[in-house]
């Protein structure tokens, strides 16, 4: 049948389309269908690598198929993600390996290939691109697509054109993805979450109050530990108490965090799908007005460097593995430092860490005239900054870290400095992405 914007269903296993009402497809007989009243009339997607890195790992090794896997180890001896088998039994991402273990001792234990799973994200994001040029990727295994328009390019509904994406990454990457349509990000995004692994899951215009109204706070983009705290403490745990609430009491609480959770709690995310190619490194640096060589006078600028690229990261859904440090001496010579990290991070006190700790060994009594500070090889943000078992006051400097963001995100950026950087003078330091 033709498929129309009023309704219909889509065989995610032979892509026939039927009557919105099917149960399972004429064509093949499958129960696995697609179906909403919205269906053809949705342009934005969200489509997310189920369990990635555990994917890859048993793709490469057949023998792993029927086996739980844990991707994680090294020192820390942290999980870094694990597969769906592992997941029925309890094992999480940032888990110590210990519990993990205790929870599923025949567990098969695997060390992280970044470079193998990045390479794998980039053959995935292209066949996106071969659909749409509109592909926004959040990180190595998930990204935003707007398929408006291409319904002609295609010649079918954009929810046919994704149920074919899934069943040829599929077929020629061997990975499953699992797929959110709706008619914003927000949505997509979310909708992505709700039915995994495989899953294909569409959020309508008609229904979105009342399918956000019975979510938790902590649902909304954006709404971290810090925040969900904080509004549990003034009495609101659920979506459907903000719907109830007047913007401007939400902003005179919140400030623009108020905002955020009055429109995206009535689902409305203006935010459009940004192509753009994969970040390689996001960086801040700033050119000093006097030459530098302390210590004393540099370390409160690398932190204040650090915390904008930690912005940054944050805003972006990015954590990284690397930290560059860049230092330019007074007669022009460029000194670039690197520093692998043993986990993925967000969290400005451990790039300022490796940063200063880079610096330490370039202080020789050379005048600096410029330094800079950047991170990259990324990965994703549900991957970053795990319990730390080495060093036990991680736990309280990251949540101390996250009230000092919530702060900000509250009062504004300057309203709440470390003891690194008050009193230093400001920098004039832009964050740069490439």
């Amino acid at each position: 049948m033709a498929a129309s914007a009023a309704g219909f269903s889509v065989c995610r296993d032979c892509h026939a389309t039927g009557r919105l009402e099917a149960r399972r497809c004429t064509a093949c007989g499958s129960p696995r269908l697609a179906a909403h009243p919205e269906l053809g009339s949705l342009p934005i997607a969200h489509l997310d690598c189920d369990a990635f890195y555990a994917s890859i790992e048993k793709r490469d090794d057949p023998s792993l198929r029927d086996k739980p896997v844990i991707v994680g180890g090294g020192t820390r001896g942290v999980v870094t993600t694990c597969c769906y088998i592992a997941r029925i039994r309890g094992v999480r991402s940032a888990m110590p390996m210990f519990k993990a273990l205790k929870l599923c001792p025949e567990a098969v234990i695997v060390k992280p290939r970044m470079e193998k799973y990045a390479g794998v994200g980039r053959e995935i994001r292209q066949m996106m691109r071969d659909l749409t040029p509109l592909v926004e990727p959040l990180s190595i295994d998930e990204a935003f697509m707007d398929l408006s328009g291409t319904e002609l390019l295609h010649g079918e509904p954009s929810a046919v054109t994704l149920v074919k994406l899934a069943a040829r990454i599929e077929a020629e990457i061997g990975v499953s993805v699992s797929i959110g349509l709706s008619h914003n990000k927000f949505l997509a995004k979310m909708a992505s979450d709700l039915e995994k692994p495989r899953g294909f899951s569409v959020i309508g215009r008609s229904e979105t109050r009342d399918f956000l109204r019975v979510r938790p706070i902590g649902a909304i983009w954006g709404v971290g530990e810090a925040m969900a705290a904080k509004l549990t403490a003034d009495g609101l745990t659920s979506i459907g108490q903000l719907q109830e609430m007047d913007e401007g009491e939400l902003m005179r609480r919140y400030g623009a965090m108020g905002m955020r959770l009055s429109r995206l709690s009535r689902g409305i995310d203006t935010r459009t799908v940004e192509p753009r190619g994969e970040a390689k490194s996001i960086s801040a640096e700033t050119t000093f007005d006097t030459d530098l060589y302390r210590m004393d006078d540099l370390v409160p600028v690398l932190r204040r460097l650090s915390e904008k690229v930690s912005a940054r990261l944050k805003a972006t859904d990015l954590a990284a593995t690397g930290v560059t440090l860049k230092l330019k001496t007074a007669d022009f010579k460029l000194r670039t430092r690197q520093r692998k990290l043993q986990d993925p991070t967000r969290l400005a006190d451990r790039i300022f860490s490796a940063g200063r700790s880079l610096l330490g060994h370039e202080l020789d009594g050379t005048r600096f005239r410029l330094i800079g500070i950047g991170c990259s090889g990324f990965a994703p943000e549900s991957l970053a900054d795990p319990e730390d078992l080495v060093d036990p006051a991680f736990a309280k400097r990251k949540k101390a870290e996250a009230a000092l963001d919530a702060l900000r995100g509250r009062f504004g950026q300057k309203a709440i400095e470390t003891g690194y950087t008050y009193g230093a003078p400001p920098t004039r330091s832009e964050p740069r992405r490439s």
